[in-house]
């Protein structure tokens, strides 16, 4: 999969963007503040119809847009998928209201029929590395959730439809363990929430343990590779409703022992997340809220046993993101059948010397990847000479040829 032309019109700092995409390896260089990473970030919004830096989608439409009634921010794109040629149109459309500022809405077009954007997240592969991806590892739990769910969505589009089922089941059931916490009343009013979390949940839980081993499998063997063989990394999953329970009577160990949570099939988990569930109604209740589910879950890096989001230095986190990073485009290929597109924003600058040599010699196999850089010297001469340069100076698009 790659990238045959992008435009962009209205976009953070691009007023207007018309280019087209060679395959291969191309380097974005330019200063700080100019739209490096604005590109890279439109590029990831095809695949996921998210910002990794906007808090909000309207933020995305450039400030220098003419504020009128009426301000649309689009990115079309042109790929390869396969042996057939798409083109993706995403519009942010921002109306003014008579009496309520503005409000914004989203227009996704596929081969120009417009689609629900739940069933075109990974029709486009892209997978994202950025210095503060660090917080993958050392962050709050949300963001490894985050990172977990935009990888599964890519290569499975019923697992979007169920996060999305869920999430709204989940806050209709808090509403209500609200509600009968501080009203009172039947609960058995949650019986039908329940139901919707449990079938919704388990599905979520199985993915993600299917997800985290493969992940886990192909990022070891990286990590080994890049650390010499000197450390083991492991991505322990850490479910809210674990489907794994040690027997009664049963001495915890004092060591962290990886759990096969592989041959729990989806059923079982439900029926066992149904049981938790009944089990924990009475203290949900009191607390108001729901504290069993894939919505609470966690993952931990351990690299020899070590917990990296504790004790990992910054040296020890940054291999483990890039082995996690490198495992991902593989185990997007083997998902999907395509090499996703490769998105590097200031990486290069983060690593050492080996480390960038290690990356780059990943990077023969995929079918295109945009790196962005302040400084060409970072990368060697004989690589910058093969790949295709472009420069980026307050919105605009020079080109090497």
């Amino acid at each position: 999969m790659y990238l045959t032309h992008l435009s962009l019109s209205n976009f953070r700092n691009f007023m207007r963007l018309d280019t087209p995409v060679p395959q291969g390896t191309l380097v974005v260089v330019g200063d700080n503040a100019q739209g490096k990473t604005s590109l890279l970030e439109a590029i990831y919004y095809l695949a996921t119809f998210t910002s990794f830096q906007a808090g909000q989608h309207r933020e995305l439409i450039s400030f220098l847009a003419p504020q009128e009634n009426l301000v649309v921010g689009r990115i079309v794109a042109e790929y390869r998928r396969g042996e057939k040629n798409h083109r993706l149109e995403v519009r942010l459309i921002q109306e003014a209201q008579k009496f309520n500022g503005s409000r914004l809405r989203r227009e996704v077009l596929l081969d120009g029929a417009k689609k629900k954007i739940s069933g075109l997240v990974g029709h486009f592969n892209a997978v994202l590395f950025l210095p503060r991806m660090m917080s993958i590892i050392d962050g709050a739990p949300t963001e490894r959730r985050r990172y977990l769910d935009l990888a599964i969505s890519q290569t499975n589009p019923h697992y979007t439809a169920s996060l999305s089922a869920y999430n709204k089941a989940l806050g209709q059931r808090n509403a209500l363990l609200r509600t009968l916490h501080e009203r009172g009343g039947d609960p058995e009013q949650l019986s039908y929430w329940d139901e919707q979390i449990i079938q919704t949940g388990a599905y979520i839980i199985r993915s993600r343990i299917q997800a985290i081993a493969e992940l886990e499998e192909q990022a070891a063997i990286i990590h080994s590779e890049l650390t010499r063989g000197a450390e083991r990394l492991r991505l322990a999953y850490r479910p809210a409703y674990d489907p794994h329970r040690e027997p009664k009577n049963q001495l915890a160990l004092q060591f962290d022992t990886p759990i096969d949570r592989s041959k729990f099939s989806q059923e079982e988990i439900a029926t066992g997340f149904h049981e938790a569930l009944k089990a924990a109604q009475r203290a949900e209740i009191a607390r108001g809220q729901t504290t069993l589910g894939p919505h609470r879950d966690d993952i931990q890096f351990l690299a020899n046993g070590i917990d990296l989001g504790i004790y990992g230095s910054r040296g020890q986190i940054r291999t483990a993101l890039l082995s996690l990073k490198i495992a991902e485009i593989n185990w997007m290929k083997t998902k999907t059948g395509f090499w996703p597109v490769l998105l590097l924003d200031e990486v290069l600058a983060e690593l050492d010397a080996l480390r960038r040599a290690d990356l780059i010699a990943h990077l023969t196999e995929i079918k295109q990847a945009l790196l962005t850089t302040t400084d060409l010297d970072l990368f060697a001469p004989e690589f910058v000479q093969a790949a295709t340069t472009w420069h980026v100076r307050s919105g605009r698009l020079h080109t090497d040829h």
